[in-house]
C-alpha cells in the first residue's frame, strides 16, 4: 500500500542462485513437513499475530465468528471501498461514471491501485470522506476514525473494525443501489493476483483458501520489500511510511497489517472480514501464510476449500514456471518463505542448489504454474501423500 507524504526505505541485496530463484538461503528440507487442509469453527490466529475477525453468513443472517471483532485497525486499502461508494453516492439514477473515472475506480478495486486512491482522496477532501460515510446511518459504521490530524494524507491510517468492514459489504450488497452493488462487486470478483501500484501478490487469505466464487479486497501496510508478483517485475524499495509513526485511538500505526475481506460462496453468501498486525520485521511470505493459515481455519458457509496439500518454501523470489523446466516462461516469483498448495507433482528439468538435486517439481493449482520441488520444505524429493500429475489422488 503507498500513500501521499512518502518516504524512502531500503531493501536487503539477494543473492542470485540458479535460474529460478534470485536468492537462497541454508536449505531447511528437513524442518519442513506437509501442510495440512483441515478446518475449524473457531478462529486459530497464529503465534505472533493479533487479530480482528468477522464471518456473517447472509443466508442464516447470524455471525460464524467473532474475534476482536471491534478492535481498531489501520485500514490500509480496505478504506478504498468507502472512497468508491463516496465517489458513487449521488451519481444520478443512472449512476453514470466518467470514463476518467473508470479508468481509475476499476484498477483501485481490482488490483488495489494506489494512485487512484490518492487522487480520489486529495480531489473529495480527505478526512471529509470519512466523516461522510460515518453520517451515513445506513451504512452503519461503529468503529471508522479517519487519519489522525498529523497524517491526514494518509487514507490507508483510516481506522476500521472487522465489524465495521462487514457492515460496509453488507450495505453493499443489501442497501446500495443495484449499479452502484454491481460495478464494485464484480470488480472485486475479478481482483488480479498482482497488486496494480506494489506489486504485491495480494491473492492471500480469502483468494488462497476458498474455489471460487469470491470476491476480496485486500490491504496491506508496512515494511515490506516490494513485491515482485508478475512475470516482469523485479525486486525493488518499498516506499516507507513514516518512522515514528504515534499510537493514535488505540490504532497500532507502525507493526506491518495484512488484512483479507470479501465474500465467499454463491450469491455472495458470507462476507469474511480478517484484519491482522505481525510482529515487526516479519517478512511477507510469513505473513502472507499466517493470515492464509488463519482464513483457512474460519467456519465459513458456502465456501469449498481447494484440492491439494499445503507446504511450505525457502528461497528468496522463487519463479513460478509455465512448465517443469527452468527454461519455460515464468508467471509469477513467490513471496519467500510463502506456503503454497500442491495440487499435484511431475517430473522435468534436473535443477541443483549443491548439495541438493531435484528432478521433480510440483504443481500449483492456484498460480497455474510450476516450482521445483527443491524449493519445498520436504525431507523427500517426491513429495509426500501428493499424486503424480495426470494420476487421481491416492
Amino acid at each position: 500500500m503507498r500513500m501521499l507524504l512518502r518516504g524512502a526505505a531500503a531493501l536487503a541485496a539477494v543473492v542470485t542462485v540458479a535460474s529460478l530463484t534470485s536468492g537462497a538461503a541454508a536449505h531447511p528440507r528437513a524442518e519442513g513437513a506437509a501442510g495440512t487442509t483441515k478446518s475449524s469453527a473457531a478462529a486459530q490466529i497464529p503465534p505472533g499475530v493479533t487479530a480482528g475477525v468477522a464471518v456473517f453468513d447472509r443466508q442464516t443472517g447470524t455471525f460464524t465468528e467473532q474475534v476482536n471483532d471491534s478492535a481498531q485497525f489501520r485500514s490500509a486499502s480496505v478504506v478504498k471501498l468507502l472512497l468508491a461508494l463516496d465517489f458513487l453516492w449521488g451519481r444520478g439514477p443512472d449512476y453514470v461514471i466518467p470514463a476518467a473515472d473508470r479508468a481509475r475506480l476499476e484498477p483501485m478495486l481490482r488490483g488495489s491501485d494506489d494512485d487512484a486512491a490518492n487522487h480520489y482522496w486529495s480531489t473529495y477532501g480527505g478526512s471529509a470522506i470519512i466523516k461522510r460515510m460515518l453520517d451515513r446511518p445506513e451504512v452503519g459504521l461503529r468503529d471508522t476514525v479517519a487519519p489522525p490530524a498529523e497524517y491526514a494524507g494518509f487514507w490507508g491510517y483510516t481506522a476500521m473494525s472487522a465489524r465495521d468492514t462487514v457492515a460496509v459489504y453488507r450495505y453493499i450488497l443489501e442497501k446500495a443501489p443495484a449499479p452502484v452493488r454491481t460495478f464494485i462487486m464484480d470488480n472485486l470478483r475479478r481482483s488480479t493476483r498482482c497488486s496494480a501500484t506494489d506489486h504485491f501478490d495480494q491473492h492471500f487469505g480469502i483468494a488462497g483458501s476458498f474455489d471460487r466464487p469470491w470476491a476480496v479486497k485486500q490491504g496491506w501496510s508496512g515494511k515490506f520489500a516490494k513485491g515482485t508478483c508478475g512475470s516482469q517485475a523485479t525486486p525493488a524499495a518499498t516506499p516507507a511510511e513514516p518512522a515514528a509513526a504515534p499510537r493514535a485511538a488505540a490504532v497500532d500505526l507502525t507493526r506491518p497489517a495484512l488484512h483479507t475481506t470479501g465474500t465467499v460462496g454463491a450469491n455472495d453468501r458470507t462476507i469474511v472480514a480478517v484484519l491482522s498486525l505481525h510482529a515487526t520485521g516479519t517478512t511477507y511470505g510469513k505473513a502472507y501464510t499466517d493470515i492464509g493459515r488463519l482464513t483457512r481455519s474460519l467456519n465459513v458457509p458456502g465456501g469449498v476449500r481447494p484440492a491439494g496439500t499445503w507446504f511450505g518454501t525457502w528461497g528468496e523470489l522463487v519463479n513460478v514456471r509455465r512448465g517443469p523446466a527452468t527454461g519455460d516462461e515464468r508467471i509469477t516469483r513467490l513471496p519467500a518463505g510463502v506456503e503454497v498448495l500442491v495440487g499435484c507433482q511431475t517430473r522435468g528439468e534436473v535443477v541443483s542448489v549443491p548439495p541438493y538435486t531435484n528432478d521433480w517439481w510440483a504443481y500449483l493449482p492456484q498460480y497455474g504454474g510450476y516450482i521445483s520441488n527443491i524449493y519445498i520444505s520436504s525431507p523427500d524429493n517426491r513429495l509426500p501423500n501428493v499424486p503424480e500429475c495426470g494420476s487421481p489422488r491416492p
